[in-house]
């Protein structure tokens, strides 16, 4: 059977590939793919993700219905988070991404590449001589 060829733009891969490649994604839907996490063992084994990332990112993906939140009733109570049917079509997705990485990428390249990538970008042009003048002519109106 012949592939069908790839369409230029199509609004619904694009919106799946900005969803799921947002930073630290990823990595929580990979642990996911094993089995169901608590919040802690999600922030404990996901290195540099800071708690208030993975409470967003949790929510984002409870939203778009591949992960669910679970509420179990103990003292203390538990909230475990798993992958939603939707979510485990990813599986597929993920595994071929990862021996694509294993194949084509550096072994430091998640180590190294992302530090020196954010040493080198020029940083945003500020735009203090504008802001400047706003304020000065907000005080000289205000005199």
């Amino acid at each position: 059977m012949a592939k069908s060829p790839l369409s230029p733009v199509c609004p619904r891969y694009h919106y799946a590939v900005e969803l799921i490649g947002r930073r630290w994604t990823g990595a929580i839907v990979r642990m996911l793919l094993a089995q169901p996490r608590r919040f802690a063992e999600l922030a404990a084994n996901i290195p540099d993700l800071s708690d208030r990332m993975l409470a967003e990112r949790l929510r984002e993906l409870e939203h778009e219905g591949i992960v669910a939140r679970t509420v179990i009733p103990d003292t203390p109570v538990r909230v475990e988070y798993a992958l939603t049917p939707m979510g485990r079509a990813l599986e597929a997705s993920i595994r071929a991404l990862g021996e694509w990485a294993e194949k084509w990428l550096p072994s430091d390249a998640g180590r190294t590449r992302i530090s020196a990538t954010v040493a080198t970008l020029p940083s945003a042009p500020r735009r203090t001589a504008k802001r400047d003048a706003v304020k000065s002519a907000r005080g000289t109106a205000r005199r």
